[in-house]
């Protein structure tokens, strides 16, 4: 058991910088065990790294993708690079629907700024963003007939979910409908508007009643709460947030707070985590009274409940582990070897000689266009026969680049090529991978077996061409095409 002034072990560090960033690298890990970190000072550290503007503009779509890629390569702040890609999940756009790259770049920086930041805040901004606003249809709600799409999903995947953890409904079809009528004539031009015109205005539809919501659900009485207590127009969209905010489930809990820090622990940590542990972070970091994301990550990133699913054995812990994100396997892959895409469409320099976005495509995840207002499937639904060859495919193309340049895999880079006993040469490949502690005793024989042909060379030399070309990239093109790099 352990807390915030927990000292790392080798295994926690490996495991918070897997899991707040794309993989380990020596630097990072060398600097929380020299220093003797404690969970605490490492994750106040991540959480204080200064965050990058980040807008990923450009000509086209695949310029725009590109730049999120090299952003990912090169970022100063992998936590909130993470954070970024977590929210770009969680409040779903795609350029297939919104067609206009600008909207998709603003939305991107936004999400960025926010990341870390105060969430009532967060959502309020999101009410006004005109990605947003095109994707969900905000644009396409009328007074005369309102539309429903954006008063759904604002509860069902933004704040409250559909259902609480007894399994009780959160909202009702009315408070759908009622909610709907708050977004009736918002439009924007560089900046969202309210055209007064276009909103539906209780005097002119008496027969739709008083804009009252959560009659039902929510732990607010019969009466439910009216959200024209700061009057109509502009103000009944940010109304509606306060109210969605003070919302409780069947336990008495605030519904929001629950369901934001389930969402990240699944992110973070593993899935299925307990409602113990999600209401201790909630209490802890005050995040149901102050909203503050870093407080909240903070809890969890120093809770043992964060570190269970870092086990040295990937299947043997009661906890779940996670299977990495697509984007997640291929930037920390890329990282960690020191390796960049070559060319403007970013291909990897060996094997198909795809492009990134060819490639993370048949892993089934393109950034800045997700498959729905949902997001991406995560977990099992990361791999099938064709995504899971996707990634094998990927990992030899990466040892197939033996051009010159960054964009080419050099061993000598990220290995000591000395060493000769596979032994070392086995823990050496898989700390650069940044999986020492996760293989199993029987996978770690699979590798060396590999490596000396069944125990028949004792010593390997890896200043022979042919053998550094053959078995040594073979071994790392094994270590990330295992159960154990998929995962983490």
């Amino acid at each position: 058991m352990g807390d915030a002034n927990t000292v790392l072990s080798p295994e926690e560090a490996r495991h918070l910088l897997r899991r707040t960033g794309f993989g380990v690298s020596k630097r990072d890990l060398e600097r929380i065990l020299d220093e003797g970190e404690t969970r605490g000072q490492a994750v106040d550290r991540l959480l204080a790294a200064k965050a990058q503007t980040f807008r990923p503009n450009g000509r086209d779509f695949e310029t725009a993708h590109g730049k999120w890629i090299k952003y990912l390569l090169k970022a100063r702040s992998p936590l909130q690079a993470k954070l970024g890609l977590f929210w770009h999940d969680h409040f779903a756009t795609g350029i297939s629907k919104v067609e206009d790259i600008n909207l998709m770049a603003d939305e991107i920086r936004l999400l960025h700024q926010n990341a870390a930041g105060n969430l009532k805040q967060f959502v309020k901004e999101m009410n006004r963003n005109p990605a947003m606003m095109e994707f969900l249809d905000t644009v396409r709600n009328h007074k005369e007939i309102p539309n429903e799409n954006y008063a759904r999903e604002l509860q069902e995947l933004f704040t409250l979910g559909v259902y609480d953890s007894a399994g009780n409904p959160n909202y009702s079809q009315e408070d759908i409908v009622q909610i709907a009528r708050a977004f009736t004539g918002w439009d924007y031009d560089k900046e969202a508007f309210l055209r007064d015109d276009d909103h539906d205005f209780m005097a002119d539809f008496p027969e739709r009643g008083p804009k009252v919501i959560f009659k039902s659900t929510g732990g607010f009485g019969p009466g439910g709460r009216p959200f024209t207590v700061n009057g109509e127009g502009t103000s009944e969209i940010d109304t509606v947030v306060d109210i969605i905010f003070e919302h409780t489930d069947s336990d008495g809990k605030n519904t929001v707070a629950r369901r934001t820090t389930r969402r990240l622990l699944e992110y973070f940590a593993h899935p299925d985590p307990s409602l113990a542990v999600i209401d201790a972070l909630v209490a802890e970091s005050n995040f149901a009274v102050d909203w503050e994301l870093t407080p909240l990550l903070r809890a969890m990133l120093t809770n043992d409940a964060f570190y269970e699913s870092g086990a040295p054995a990937p299947f043997g812990g009661a906890t779940k582990k996670s299977v990495k994100w697509p984007i997640d396997y291929v930037i920390g892959t890329m990282r960690m070897l020191g390796m960049k895409f070559k060319g403007r469409s970013l291909y990897v320099d060996g094997g198909s000689f795809r492009s990134v976005l060819d490639q993370l495509g048949n892993m089934g995840q393109i950034l800045l266009d997700p498959p729905s207002v949902f997001g991406w499937d995560w977990e099992t639904s990361w791999i099938s026969s064709s995504t899971l060859l996707a990634r094998y495919g990927f990992a030899r193309d990466v040892m197939a680049a033996r051009g010159r340049g960054s964009s080419s895999f050099r061993a000598d880079r990220v290995l000591d090529l000395s060493l000769t006993i596979p032994d070392d040469i086995v823990d050496a490949v898989t700390g650069v991978l940044g999986v020492t502690d996760q293989f199993t005793p029987a996978e770690r024989a699979v590798l060396l077996a590999y490596l000396t042909d069944n125990g028949a060379h004792a010593s390997i030399d890896l200043d022979d061409y042919d053998i550094r070309n053959t078995k040594l990239h073979g071994l790392f093109a094994l270590v990330m095409q295992s159960p154990a790099y998929q995962m983490h």
